[in-house]
């Protein structure tokens, strides 16, 4: 059966319109991340970070002028004397730019061994505690300086750790028993030479 023109004409009318699908211009490519330049500039050894600004300062001052700053509490009371030997982690960065010069982990040493204002902030610590401190170049190396990392006139900034200390007796009594076990290391130096670290604080 043929149908009429005029009914296929009628059925075309009824039928609803479907728009077309619009083509969408595809996103412009992003430019390709330029190469990184070769370098063949040396790495440091050990590899040294920058501290941020913000950790750079202290929020109370002594009267000598060494800058202070609790960054974790204790509960103990007590503080290693000027003769005692401490247990410690640091690190140490200059004030100026927060360049790292040191730093080190379960370091030992007395309290009389180290730079003025690190041997004041010691005092100040209770075991268990970290400290910020913020010491002026009057209390650290001064006008000369320590080697390449440490300019003159210097305002050095330490966080430390107080893991533990021990009196000057209580190290002798250590060290005696270490020598009656015949351990390496008994006569209060250690077994191996450690490596040097630059510079001590």
């Amino acid at each position: 059966m043929l149908v009429s023109s005029a009914v296929l004409a009628a059925s075309a009318l009824a039928a609803p319109v479907v728009a077309a699908p619009v083509k969408r211009a595809a996103p412009a490519a992003r430019p390709a991340a330029a190469a990184a330049a070769l370098s063949t500039a040396i790495l440091p050894v050990p590899l040294m970070p920058v501290v941020p600004a913000g950790q750079r300062q202290c929020s109370a001052k002594t009267a000598s002028g060494l800058g202070t700053l609790t960054l974790k509490p204790s509960a103990d009371a007590a503080h290693p004397a000027k003769g005692d030997y401490v247990l410690v982690n640091y690190i140490g960065y200059l004030a100026a730019d927060g360049r790292v010069f040191d730093q080190n982990t379960a370091a030992a040493f007395p309290v009389e061994g180290v730079i003025p204002g690190f041997s004041e902030g010691l005092q100040l610590m209770a075991k268990g505690s970290t400290w910020r401190f913020c010491v002026p170049a009057t209390l650290g190396y001064g006008a000369q300086g320590a080697g390449e990392t440490i300019p003159a006139n210097a305002d050095l900034v330490f966080q430390v750790e107080l893991v533990d200390y021990k009196t000057a007796a209580d190290v002798e009594k250590m060290r005696a028993a270490a020598a009656a076990a015949g351990q390496p290391g008994a006569d209060g130096q250690p077994a191996t030479p450690a490596p040097a670290t630059t510079p001590k604080p």
